[in-house]
């Protein structure tokens, strides 16, 4: 298993199928934002020029948005892009901050498997109820479809940087 070392300031070792699952899925966060990009521009444009928008753009808008946001935050997790306030820890040990890492990386875990347990119910109630946008009637829960299995690839993530700091405070 060959293992990739994170961005970190304090970088640690994860599997390299995760990390290419973490790049995979921002880059399907990518080309969301650039689909909601060109979407933007045609309807601005034909709101300009003959005066009709593609209709229930503002809906696609947000549809996009939390796809994309879910989408980039394993490899954000991954990459070590998440705010690191250091002015503390800055002369520190590498031990040390290892440990930090690793509490910090447990309380996001607990969080964002939290989260995606709530969005997993969330989901399956707006299917339920058949939740729909007002314009376009998309079905709500369509965009859990990816929603989801970010969460999931972000809990695996979390837990993947908070044991290789773990191990790396024990070196």
């Amino acid at each position: 298993m060959a293992e990739e070392l994170t961005e970190h300031a304090h970088k640690v070792p994860l599997p390299g199928w995760l990390t290419a699952l973490c790049r995979l899925f921002a880059a399907l966060g990518g080309l969301t934002l650039l689909a909601m990009m060109l979407m933007t521009v045609v309807s601005v444009t034909r709101r300009t020029i003959l005066g009709a928008p593609i209709p229930g753009d503002f809906e696609l808008v947000e549809i996009g948005s939390a796809i994309a946001i879910f989408c980039f935050l394993p490899w954000c997790q991954s990459s070590g892009g998440n705010v690191l306030v250091d002015f503390f820890t800055q002369k520190a040990s590498p031990r040390t901050n290892h440990l930090l890492e690793a509490a910090g990386d447990l309380l996001y875990l607990l969080i964002a498997a939290l989260l995606a347990w709530r969005l997993w119910h969330g989901g399956l109630e707006m299917r339920e109820y058949g939740e729909q946008s007002m314009v376009l009637r998309i079905p709500v829960w369509w965009s859990f479809t990816v929603i989801l299995p970010a969460m999931a690839l972000l809990v695996a993530t979390c837990a993947a940087t908070m044991a290789g700091h773990l191990r790396m405070a024990r070196a």
